[in-house]
């Protein structure tokens, strides 16, 4: 064991890495490159697919040379990638038909409407777990098809393909012998049967999306599915590909959430809450959605609340990159401690409408309460609180749809290392979180998942030993001060509501 090791792709929203663990799931290497983010209209995220595949080639060498290793040194690669971003392209040549369009992209939120209007809501939500929303990937599919040339009839004949970025990258990877994503991607599109896992041909129709655009259903972490990377392709070397998962899926494996009620937050570029339920699907009466938390081999499907928040970290790259109030997100930490609360001040960051619990993609951002009083100081932490807040609400919905309460919450991602971060999210909701010593988590399950189709790891118990807690921030506040500023935050929530058609 001490001589291989697996290799974990992470195709996230703002760049890509790739992450080489040892058995102990320690990590050996890791190399990153961020990749463009392209706004062609208001509300409109796109990414360039090519771009996407040359930064996972390099990344996945640049690893490789860091630990001057061979790529016959990984016994096998597991795959997590950012979820419902939609890729369509040429089934003959390879070549996309258009930019990838991004899960936070809002350019079919029309469309949306018309189906919920057409009676397509229930049903969905019935068969799916999901809600008619642009962040997922059948109103995107159906938006590429109609602007480009030929597009229905292109894919009613099966010469092109459609694919999240796992698919792509799968696609790339094995020089086009495999069309194959897992599960957990399959539950993003709004046409997977979370019963059957399999595409719904009733609401394939009633979406006029074709089935043959699209690629084989697997499990999340499978000994056959995947195929292996090319032999002649850009690695030179056939590297078994044994695991994809969906990112936040991939992170709630890496956070060893293998036992109903046990959730996890990622705080990336959004923030994604998943909530285990074990084999059982919970349909949820407050806004969250119900998805594939991972299926292992043949082993039953593990299922999960979720909740979707589009602006976490970007409201921080928000404050640098429009507002140039910060230099670096780093920042943030001193100055919002150098204040003892937000001065009145309230940011919400409804720059993509508002996901769980409230799903209105006609919201937009609004700060409220602003005086000459507040600072620079104040709006960044009324930003950080704002991260909390949304939190805050996704996890007390799924407390009302499991009813079961939350005794920790396990969190990762890059916003992790703000410590003031953190202690606000214990105070905010009255829970104590905890960090693990790696808190990329969504490498480390992409690993796992594929470590556990080779072996690497016997079962999910032997991985649940390798969980190692870092840091955690117990409560300090007080219940009457959560209720106060929960009341506030809901105040100017619904200041942003109505704003965009």
């Amino acid at each position: 064991m001490s001589e291989t090791y697996i290799g974990a792709l992470d195709a996230g929203t703002t760049s890509t890495r790739f992450m080489i663990f040892d058995h102990q799931g320690q990590v050996v290497s890791m190399a990153q490159r961020p990749h463009a983010q392209i706004f062609p209209d208001q509300g409109w995220v796109e990414h360039d697919p090519e771009e996407l595949w040359l930064n996972s080639v390099g990344v996945i060498r640049d690893a490789l040379a860091q630990a001057e290793l061979s790529p016959t040194a990984l016994a096998a690669i597991g795959i997590a990638n950012q979820r419902e971003t939609t890729i369509v392209w040429e089934r003959e040549t390879g070549t996309p038909v258009y930019n990838a369009i991004v899960w936070q992209d809002i350019r079919t939120a029309s469309l949306c409407g018309a189906w919920e209007r057409a009676g397509l809501g229930e049903d969905i939500t019935r068969i799916t777990g999901l809600l008619i929303a642009p962040y997922f990937a059948a109103s995107k599919i159906r938006w590429i098809l109609d602007h480009i040339e030929n597009g229905q009839t292109l894919a009613e004949t099966g010469r092109l393909c459609f694919g999240t970025v796992d698919s792509w990258l799968l696609w790339k990877l094995t020089g086009g012998q495999r069309h194959v994503t897992d599960v957990t991607n399959a539950s993003r599109t709004m046409f997977m049967d979370l019963e059957t896992l399999s595409w719904d041909a009733g609401l394939l129709e009633a979406m006029r999306i074709p089935r043959a655009l699209l690629p084989t259903i697997a499990s999340s972490s499978d000994r056959d599915a995947f195929g292996a990377t090319a032999a002649d392709g850009p690695l030179g070397h056939a590297v078994p590909i044994m695991g994809v998962l969906g990112d936040q899926q991939a992170a709630t494996v890496g956070q060893t959430c293998f036992r109903p009620g046990e959730a996890k937050n990622t705080y990336g570029t959004g923030c994604f809450l998943m909530l285990n339920t074990g084999p059982q699907i919970v349909r949820s009466h407050h806004g969250l959605l119900t998805t594939v938390a991972y299926r292992f081999g043949q082993a039953p499907t593990v299922y999960a609340l979720e909740g979707s928040i589009a602006m976490g970290g970007a409201t921080v790259q928000w404050l640098r990159d429009e507002l140039e109030l910060i230099s670096t997100p780093t920042e943030t930490e001193a100055l919002a401690a150098s204040v003892s609360d937000n001065g009145g001040c309230y940011l919400v960051p409804a720059f993509s409408g508002l996901f769980a619990p409230h799903w209105r993609s006609d919201a937009r951002g609004v700060i409220v309460g602003l005086t000459r009083y507040v600072t620079k100081a104040h709006l960044v932490r009324a930003a950080l609180e704002a991260i909390c807040h949304q939190s805050r609400e996704v996890l007390e919905a799924m407390h009302e749809d499991s009813g079961i309460p939350l005794d920790i919450l396990r969190v990762d991602g890059g916003a992790t290392a703000n410590a003031f971060l953190m202690q606000l999210q214990a105070d905010l909701l009255g829970t104590p979180v905890v960090k693990p010593v790696l808190a990329e988590t969504t490498s480390l399950g992409a690993a796992f998942a594929a470590g556990l189709a080779v072996g690497y790891w016997a079962d999910e118990r032997e991985i649940a030993r390798r969980y190692t807690p870092d840091r955690s921030w117990r409560p300090q506040s007080s219940a009457q001060y959560r209720r106060a500023e929960a009341a506030q935050w809901s105040k100017a929530v619904q200041r942003t509501l109505d704003w965009s058609p």
